[in-house]
C-alpha cells in the first residue's frame, strides 16, 4: 500500500502534521486567502478530508488590505493537554526590510471548533511553532527576522518559554538556539524530544528551487547549542532537477502508532514549455506549493534520513497500520449553491463572505460588483484551487451592466497582479457584451476589444468555461449552454506561477486558483448571478 505525491495537491503549502490517536492532521498556509488556515485529516495518509477552516472570523483574523502573499504564514498545529493548539502569523508587509507581524494563538478540544478567540504571542518573526516538552513547559519556536540591512534578515531561530498560567511569553528568556548553515535564510523550525535528545527541523534556502530542511540536535535548550546533521541535508532537490518533485523542504515530522515515521513538506512539479530547457529555466508552478510526505527511517548514529535519498520518493510505503478510507483522489465537483452555506472548498480574498459581498444559496450565487481584481480591499471573488494540471470549469451567469465599469464572469488568479478572465461587460456601441483580459504584473490586456462579441438582445443568461491544460488555458461560451464558442486567445498558464510572480514581487507563495467574480468599480453595485459552478478534473 502506497502514498502518491504530493498526497495534497494544489496550492497546499508549509503543512504542519500531527497525529491524535490514529488520526493525522496537516494544517497548512493560506496567506491572503479566507478563511485562514487550511486543515485535512486522514487515517491512512493516502486519503485526506478537508475540514472546516480554523480562522473563520474577524475575530480571528482581519486581513483587509493586507498585500497578496500576506497574511497567515506557515501555521502551527499541535496537540497537548486535551485540546489543539494553533499558532498562525498574520504578515502585515511582505516587501522591503520590514516584516509587520502579529503571532496569534488560539485552541480548541475539536478540530472543528469552536476556536477560541486570539491571544496576541508576539512579532519577533515569522513561521512560530509551539514545543510542549516532556516536562510539562511549552516554547514558542520560530524565526527571527531583522530589519537591519549590515545584518541577514533571517536571524537564526529563537526558543522562548511560554507560560500556561498567563497564556503569555517570558521575552527575557529568549535566546538563539540555532543559526542554521551557510546556505542561510533558516525558518520554519519544528522541536522535538525524541531519543533523549531535541531534534530540530528547519527550512534554508528560500521557497524556491534551492529549498532545503536541515535537522540539528543537542541534549539541551541552550543557546546555540544544536550541531547539524551531517553528510545532509536531510531533504532537498536541489542536485535533483530533472526529478518530478522540487522544492521539498519546511515541513514536520510525525510518528504513526506502529513506530514508523514520516515527514510532510512542502513541494511543487514545475513544468516548461516545449522550447525551453529544464534547468534554465528550472520551471514553472502553476499549481503552487503543495504537500508531499515522505518516509523517515534512523541510522545508527540516530539521525533522521529520507527513505530513497534526500530527494524523496513519488510513491512512499504507506504507514503499516493505515486505517484504509474512501476520501476522493480526484477533487471534481459541481456546485448548485443550494445550501445555506458555501461550499468549504471556496475561498474569498481577505475577508470573510458577507452580505455586504452578496447571497448564496435556492439555487444561485449574487455577487455584487464592487472593486477591480486589482484590488487588495473590497473584491466580490469565490475562488477555489487548481489542482490538476488539467482541468474544465464552467458556469452560468446573469448580468446586465450598463457601462463599462461593470464586469462579471470567470476568472483564473494568482494575485491582484496576474489574472484574467472571461467576461460581460457593456460597449457604448454593441450594449452588452462578451470580453477577454489579462493582468499580467498589472500590464492589462483586453483582447477583443471593438471585435467584443455582442450578446444577443434578450439573452438572459450567459455561459462560460475555461479549459486548462497545463502550459496554457483558453476560454469559451455558449449561449444556450449546449453550443460552444472558443475565443482564438490561448493564454500562457506560467503568468500564473510562483516562478513567474517571484520575477517582480517577493510574494509568490499561493498558487493559481478558478473562480467567479463580479467588478463594478462605478460604486453603484451592479450584481451578478451565477446558477452553478462546475470543476472537472482530467488525468496529467
Amino acid at each position: 500500500m502506497k502514498l502518491t505525491n504530493p498526497v495534497l495537491p494544489g496550492f497546499n503549502a508549509d503543512p504542519s502534521m500531527i497525529r491524535v490517536g490514529d488520526t493525522y492532521y496537516i494544517a497548512n498556509s493560506t496567506f491572503e486567502w479566507f478563511p485562514g488556515v487550511r486543515l485535512h485529516e486522514s487515517k491512512d495518509m493516502i486519503h485526506w478530508n478537508l475540514l472546516p477552516s480554523p480562522l473563520s472570523t474577524t475575530t480571528l483574523l482581519d486581513m483587509k488590505g493586507n498585500p497578496s502573499s500576506g497574511g497567515i504564514w506557515a501555521p502551527d498545529l499541535s496537540y497537548a493537554d486535551g485540546k489543539f493548539w494553533l499558532i498562525y502569523t498574520d504578515v502585515k508587509i511582505t516587501e522591503g526590510a520590514f516584516k509587520d507581524m502579529t503571532n496569534y494563538l488560539t485552541t480548541a478540544t475539536d478540530i472543528r471548533g469552536p476556536w477560541s478567540d486570539p491571544i496576541k504571542v508576539n512579532g519577533v518573526g515569522f513561521d512560530a511553532s509551539l514545543f510542549h516538552d516532556t516536562d510539562g513547559k511549552k516554547y514558542l519556536v520560530q524565526q527571527t527576522w531583522d530589519h537591519r540591512e549590515y545584518h541577514h534578515p533571517f536571524d537564526g531561530i529563537t526558543l522562548t518559554e511560554f507560560d500556561t498560567s498567563t497564556m503569555k511569553l517570558k521575552p527575557h528568556t529568549a535566546r538563539t538556539i540555532y543559526d542554521g548553515t551557510d546556505v542561510k535564510l533558516v525558518e520554519g523550525p519544528h522541536l522535538y524530544n525524541i531519543k533523549g535528545q531535541y531534534y530540530l527541523f528547519a527550512a534554508e534556502g528560500g521557497t524556491v528551487f534551492t529549498h532545503q530542511e536541515v535537522v540539528a540536535r543537542s541534549k539541551t535548550l541552550d543557546p546555540h547549542s544544536f550541531e547539524t546533521e551531517p553528510d545532509g541535508p536531510f531533504i532537498t532537490n536541489l542536485d535533483t532537477p530533472g526529478f518530478y518533485l522540487q522544492k521539498q523542504g519546511h515541513g514536520a515530522l510525525v510518528d504513526t502508532p506502529g513506530g514508523e515515521w514520516y515527514y510532510a513538506s512542502l513541494v511543487s512539479r514545475p513544468w516548461n514549455h516545449p522550447n525551453e530547457s529544464s534547468t534554465d529555466p528550472r520551471g514553472w508552478s502553476t499549481l503552487g506549493r503543495e504537500t508531499s510526505i515522505q518516509k523517515v527511517e534512523w541510522d545508527d548514529q540516530d539521525w533522521p534520513r529520507v527513505v530513497g535519498g534526500h530527494g524523496g520518493q513519488v510513491e512512499v510505503e504507506a504507514p503499516k497500520d493505515a486505517i484504509l478510507t474512501d476520501a476522493p483522489l480526484n477533487h471534481s465537483r459541481h456546485d448548485n449553491f443550494d445550501k445555506p452555506a458555501l461550499d468549504i472548498d471556496w475561498n474569498t480574498l481577505r475577508i470573510p463572505f458577507t452580505a455586504t459581498m452578496g447571497s448564496y444559496g435556492n439555487g444561485e450565487l449574487k455577487l455584487i460588483g464592487r472593486g477591480s481584481l486589482a484590488g487588495t480591499f473590497d473584491t466580490s471573488l469565490i475562488a477555489s484551487r487548481w489542482q490538476a494540471f488539467n482541468f474544465d470549469a464552467e458556469t452560468k451567469v446573469k448580468f446586465d451592466p450598463y457601462t463599462y465599469q461593470q464586469m462579471a464572469g470567470l476568472t483564473n488568479f494568482y494575485n491582484d497582479k496576474h489574472w484574467s478572465w472571461i467576461y460581460i461587460t457593456w460597449d457604448e456601441n454593441k450594449g452588452a457584451v462578451i470580453e477577454v483580459a489579462q493582468n499580467d504584473n498589472n500590464n492589462y490586456t483586453s483582447f477583443l476589444k471593438d471585435d467584443a462579441i455582442k450578446i444577443p438582445d434578450g439573452t438572459d443568461y450567459v455561459w462560460f468555461k475555461t479549459k486548462v491544460r497545463k502550459q496554457s488555458y483558453t476560454y469559451e461560451y455558449s449561449f444556450d449552454g449546449e453550443l460552444w464558442n472558443e475565443i482564438p486567445v490561448e493564454l500562457d498558464a506560467a503568468i500564473l506561477s510562483d516562478d513567474y510572480v517571484l520575477q517582480n514581487y517577493g510574494g509568490f507563495f499561493t498558487g493559481a486558483f478558478v473562480g467567479l467574480a463580479a467588478v463594478d468599480y462605478s460604486g453603484y453595485e451592479e450584481a451578478a448571478t451565477f446558477d452553478y459552478f462546475d470543476y472537472t478534473e482530467f488525468d496529467d
